[in-house]
């Protein structure tokens, strides 16, 4: 059984009503700490102690929580795997807050592609490969993950990017990938691997609209760039 390794008064029971995290929440959410907003998701008796241990096992960094995985966060004395999934389910829904409200939007520009994936792709710690499928209108009939890990023309097979565009009998797509260092640069090898795709879907009648590379705060169009099309 593991020790008590926090005191027996918790610190929420030492605090007036009105500043404890659930009131302060509750008034106005925006104004609260990230200790607070934590505290007030985990929730119980030892709510402050548990919020401060987790932002100091992970330097205060809610990117970290949000890619730690529940045994991670369930490792925080007195968290636990329950609380742990709910804290995952919290920082996801805030992501979700970010992406378009529509289901199923229409894609007029590069900025556009990059909305529906760029808030969620930019906090990946290893590359992802998506294709946003497109109809004859440019509405977007669904976003497929392909691959993930090294992005480049020995890696991705592509038929596997073409694949969800010959199902849906969809004429374009738009391929998204992101880079984890931040840099959205191409690469010689994202220049080619456009390219190869770019012929590809020429000779099955889908064509490649854009390639979008995801940073860590912004994108890059090849498309735009004119690099591999």
């Amino acid at each position: 059984m593991l020790p008590n390794i926090y005191p027996t008064i918790s610190k929420l029971k030492t605090l007036p009503l009105r500043e404890q995290p659930a009131y302060r929440v509750g008034r106005n959410a925006a104004a609260c700490s990230l200790s607070e907003l934590l505290a007030a998701t985990i929730g119980g008796a030892k709510q402050i102690e548990i919020a401060e241990a987790l932002l100091a096992r992970f330097n205060g960094d809610l990117r970290r929580i949000h890619q730690a995985h529940v045994q991670q966060l369930a490792s925080i004395h007195g968290l636990g795997e329950s609380t742990a999934v709910k804290l995952k389910a919290a920082l996801a829904l805030g992501i979700r807050l970010c992406q378009p409200h529509e289901e199923y939007p229409t894609v007029n520009s590069p900025a556009d592609a990059a909305d529906l994936v760029r808030y969620e792709m930019s906090i990946l710690e290893q590359e992802y490969l998506k294709v946003i499928v497109l109809s004859t209108r440019n509405h977007v009939l669904d976003i497929v993950e392909v691959t993930r890990g090294s992005v480049n023309s020995s890696q991705v097979r592509i038929s596997e990017v073409l694949r969800p565009a010959v199902e849906r009998n969809a004429p374009a797509i738009i391929v998204v990938h992101n880079h984890p260092s931040g840099d959205p640069s191409p690469s010689p090898q994202d220049i080619e691997i456009t390219r190869t795709i770019r012929e590809a879907g020429k000779l099955m009648d889908i064509e490649l609209l854009d390639h979008l590379i995801i940073g860590k705060s912004n994108y890059i169009s090849l498309k735009e760039k004119k690099l591999g099309f």
